[in-house]
């Protein structure tokens, strides 16, 4: 019975801390995503629902702008205007947390602090990180967040949104000093652009 307590007892030990080094390791990641002047990166998207894409994410806090072929967003922190390159029209909402999840893949950063279980594997020059929601009706039910050792930068984010699932391998990551504005929509820009306010 001792044995079997023992036993028992070093199992629980070992997840525990699987889970601190796990969630050292995210909030190293994190840490480079949110540099305060704020951070450029580029990506290659493979999704067996949106298709696959090539693009760049500057991102500041909460903020960010997003560019791909079909489509560029920008989000001040409130609200978001989403840009359809093949209709010449923007969008302008104020998503919730769970949409932004969505359109956000360095949203991590904010969404693993709570809800998630966590386990880590390590292999060669990477940590890959296995989140899990606890909650069934989380939007993202599962995520794969692959990390550098040594610059602890991530390199790749894997989200499962009901039965598909979304990859991003990061190409690039740098720091950045990005203003405010950047993360606005200029019309200035987009003179032709119909505006279209779903607030």
């Amino acid at each position: 019975m001792k044995k079997t307590l023992t036993l028992i007892a070093i199992s629980l030990l070992t997840l525990a801390t699987s889970a601190q080094t796990a969630r050292q390791v995210l909030d190293k990641a994190a840490a480079v995503v949110s540099q305060k002047g704020g951070v450029k990166a580029s990506f290659k998207m493979a999704s067996t629902q949106y298709g696959n894409a090539s693009g760049t994410i500057s991102l500041k806090g909460r903020k960010f702008q997003l560019s791909v072929p079909q489509a560029k967003m920008w989000f001040d922190g409130k609200t978001l205007w989403t840009y359809m390159t093949n209709n010449d029209e923007v969008n302008v909402s104020n998503p919730t947390d769970a949409q932004l999840q969505v359109l956000n893949p360095y949203q991590f950063i904010n969404m693993y602090k709570q809800g998630y279980n966590y386990t880590l594997k390590t292999d060669g020059t990477t940590h890959q990180v296995h989140l899990t929601a606890k909650d069934q009706k989380r939007r993202v039910q599962e995520m794969y967040i692959t990390v550098n050792k040594k610059t602890c930068s991530p390199t790749q984010i894997k989200m499962k949104q009901g039965d598909k699932w979304t990859t991003f391998t990061v190409v690039s990551l740098k720091s950045a000093k990005l203003a405010d504005a950047h993360f606005r929509f200029n019309a200035k820009d987009y003179p032709k652009a119909e505006v279209i306010d779903l607030r």
